[in-house]
């Protein structure tokens, strides 16, 4: 990592962080999503654009309009229109969305000798966080494992795991709660990392080209579409306890971009879901009773 001086903490506006987490020619996606109508927005252009005053205003009233604002974790290819994998140009940033554990899951991270000083901690609602950190040199390959093993070991959200993820952007009012939260981001480093920076032991279940038999040696990995990634996370999520419509929203957060209805797309992969839970295990259809949280949709 590179050799600062210490930092004092400081909270950013919405602009200050764009920009300090880009350079201002990086090309870089927005999201504006509302719950309220089921619209989301996606705008792709410059961090510079973003961070502007005329854009930061569209922000404002997209927010006051009930959307949540989001901003992707790694820059974009020049003249790309979409967020996929295959347009992410390089990888910038990983990151944890803390969803459980509150300012003790904060600290923990912040004293773990396995990961270093985090760049940036948002408080994005009460007692839930993400962390980011600044990195370079590591391929997507290398980033999303990383990203699966510190979510695993640090209880982060598993499907805050892929290169193309958004978080949200500081400034904003998070439109998830009946009670206003204003998201605020804190810089805590300046450091810039690698992959030697980060101690963690990559033994995640989910990391399948990691896995051998018991000679130690490596099983062939299993290679699997987007679609069927998604579906297999709607699984998991589900049959964790999941609220249904938190796992539909994140699969089309996912695939805003990608999809041409991504709302659609993702009811359809939960719907399945739910289907394949159900044939495989039929007595305890208790878990998807409409009353509960992982009650079916429609």
């Amino acid at each position: 990592m590179t050799s600062e001086s210490p930092l004092s903490p400081k909270s950013l506006s919405a602009s200050e962080y764009v920009l300090a987490l880009f350079e201002p020619e990086d090309t870089v996606a927005v999201l504006a999503r509302n719950r309220r109508t089921g619209q989301t927005v996606q705008r792709i252009t410059s961090a510079e654009t973003v961070a502007s005053p005329e854009f930061q205003s569209w922000l404002r009233r997209e927010n006051a309009a009930g959307a949540d604002i989001f901003i992707g974790m790694n820059p974009i290819k020049d003249g790309a229109y979409a967020r996929t994998k295959g347009n992410i140009r390089e990888i910038r940033h990983i990151y944890l969305d803390l969803d459980t554990g509150g300012q003790e899951a904060v600290e923990a991270i912040r004293n773990s000798p396995e990961v270093p000083a985090p760049n940036f901690v948002l408080d994005t609602s009460p007692h839930k966080h993400q962390i980011v950190w600044i990195v370079e040199g590591l391929d997507q390959e290398q980033a999303e494992s990383m990203l699966r093993t510190m979510a695993d070991q640090f209880g982060g959200d598993p499907a805050a795991t892929d290169s193309t993820r958004v978080l949200r952007l500081p400034g904003f009012s998070n439109k998830k709660y009946n009670e206003e939260f204003i998201v605020q981001a804190c810089r805590e480093s300046n450091e810039i990392y690698h992959a030697r920076d980060f101690m963690i032991q990559d033994d995640s279940p989910e990391t399948a080209r990691h896995l051998g038999d018991e000679s130690g040696r490596r099983l062939p990995q299993v290679h699997r579409s987007q679609s069927e990634q998604d579906w297999a996370y709607a699984k998991r999520a589900l049959a964790r306890g999941d609220d249904v419509e938190e796992v539909i929203r994140r699969i089309v957060d996912f695939r805003t971009g990608e999809k041409a209805d991504p709302e659609y797309y993702a009811r359809h992969t939960v719907s399945k879901a739910q289907a394949a839970l159900r044939e495989a295990r039929p007595s305890d259809q208790a878990r998807f009773h409409p009353e509960d949280n992982s009650r079916e949709i429609s």
